[in-house]
């Protein structure tokens, strides 16, 4: 090994040697009947029902490698897939993995990609139960996560209401700040930059959301606007969000006034901490965790203590 590196690319170890050295890293998980090695996985489905949701990364467009170690991106691809499970209001039982990767890619470079991978999984209780490899000139992940319901109706984006409140569980704004930091060659502050690498997703809210009622919920990947735009479209109703209910933290405030932005362009716009954010009739009592942040109402779109917001609203991926 020279300088980290294994000195064994793909390439040399084959298709199968590869499946073989990342399929070893990866355990097994509670819904787990069989994992990779087969022409498929058998993965427990108690509740009937299988939610099912795909996301792709492409290296240079949702990652960089001289940004994030490759267990960082296996959290981070794991993450974004689990916690759209999560926001149907189901559990996360199972992730599909489908690598393309350039010959010259180091071995041990796959290796801790899987490893990332199955310790996010791990994390909620589920396991990488398979996928695929071939070549590639970009290197390309393309993760689906299976998830399981046990009994609750899946909370979608359609059932907002008039009258109800809007609630987030977990933060926004981290990892977009991290992102800015990155892009313009800091590598602090620590806890952006971490966050934007491996975000920290509230998984286990989707299921409690469900349990208090949501009559809609998303998770925040493309920014908290532009999301909640598509609970909005889907349900026929306004959104207005409170500018006050989002608290700045000093290191991204401070982070904010030395490259020149505003903090709530962060908050507001950007993506990739995977929040939950759901509505729920005005007469629930959330847990703590659950921050009041708007209401619904009657109209379209999405303000900010009742105007538009000036700015950006979100990802764009075209």
């Amino acid at each position: 090994m020279v300088h980290g590196r294994s000195e064994l690319s793909v390439a040399k170890a084959g298709e199968f040697g590869l499946i073989a050295r990342v399929t070893a890293r990866l355990p097994d998980g509670p819904a787990t009947v069989l994992g990779p090695g087969d022409d498929a996985a058998v993965v427990k489905a108690g509740d009937g029902r299988v939610v099912a949701s795909t996301d792709v990364l492409v290296e240079g467009r949702h990652f960089r490698r001289d940004w994030c170690t490759a267990q960082d991106v296996g959290h981070r691809a794991a993450g974004a897939n689990l916690a759209d499970i999560a926001a149907m209001g189901a559990t996360p039982t199972a992730l599909l993995v489908a690598l393309c990767v350039p010959p010259n890619l180091d071995a041990q470079w796959a290796e801790e990609l899987a490893d990332g991978l199955g310790a996010e999984a791990a994390a909620v209780g589920a396991a990488v139960v398979g996928g695929d490899m071939s070549g590639s000139p970009t290197l390309t992940i393309a993760v689906t996560a299976l998830g399981d319901l046990e009994g609750r109706a899946p909370v979608v984006r359609t059932g907002a209401r008039p009258g109800d409140v809007v609630a987030m569980a977990g933060r926004v704004g981290y990892a977009a700040a991290g992102y800015t930091v990155l892009s313009r060659g800091f590598r602090t502050p620590k806890v952006l930059v971490d966050a934007y690498r491996r975000p920290e997703v509230p998984y286990d809210a989707g299921p409690e959301a469900a349990e208090l009622g949501a009559t809609a919920m998303i998770d925040v990947s493309d920014g908290l606007l532009a999301d909640l735009g598509h609970v909005a479209k889907g349900s026929g109703v306004a959104v207005d969000l409170r500018r006050d209910a989002f608290e700045v933290p000093r290191q991204m405030r401070d982070a904010a006034y030395a490259l020149g932005v505003d903090p709530y362009t962060w908050v507001l716009a950007g993506g990739e901490d995977h929040a939950l954010v759901a509505t729920f009739p005005e007469s629930v009592a959330l847990p703590p965790r659950w921050r009041l942040v708007g209401v619904v109402r009657e109209g379209a779109g999405v303000t900010v203590d009742g105007k538009p917001f000036k700015g950006p609203t979100g990802w764009q991926h075209f």
